[in-house]
């Protein structure tokens, strides 16, 4: 509930200043957030570098808190970023997305999603994430 109220604190501010969702090939973003739905409610921490305009490659990790077993997952990512195609303003990324990992219950995790970032300064925005997982949070611009 607490990152929740976060996530709406921050996606209510009204900052002006300079900020770029997605900057192509470079790009270093860190996604900290709240697993919603899917594999179980938890938190979860992912990272996105940039290979060229509309390609990204990452990892991350999950900890699901409402299980019995306390199950975790590790997995690698891909996203294609359509924001500079579909002429959005700088501060917007949309991203569909899918994630192949592990889960400590010796399960393979498959996720397809679309996701959207906000950025609110050049650093700080927010990201949800929605398909057969969802998530919401913050993300941070490195």
């Amino acid at each position: 509930m607490k990152t929740l109220r976060i996530f709406i604190f921050l996606f209510s501010l009204t900052i002006v200043s300079y900020s770029q969702s997605y900057e192509g090939k470079g790009d270093h973003k860190i996604n900290i957030g709240y697993d919603l739905y899917g594999n179980g409610n938890g938190i979860r921490a992912s990272y996105d570098y940039g290979l060229g305009d509309l390609f990204s490659i990452g990892a991350g990790g999950s900890y699901i808190l409402d299980d019995d077993d306390n199950d975790y997952s590790l997995f690698v990512r891909t996203n294609l970023h359509f924001a500079h195609i579909l002429d959005l303003p700088s501060k917007f990324d949309i991203y569909p997305g899918v994630e192949v990992g592990y889960l400590s219950s010796n399960d393979i995790k498959f996720t397809g999603y679309v996701g959207l970032r906000y950025f609110f300064t050049e650093k700080i925005g927010v990201f949800a994430e929605l398909g057969n997982n969802g998530s919401i949070g913050l993300s941070l611009n490195l």
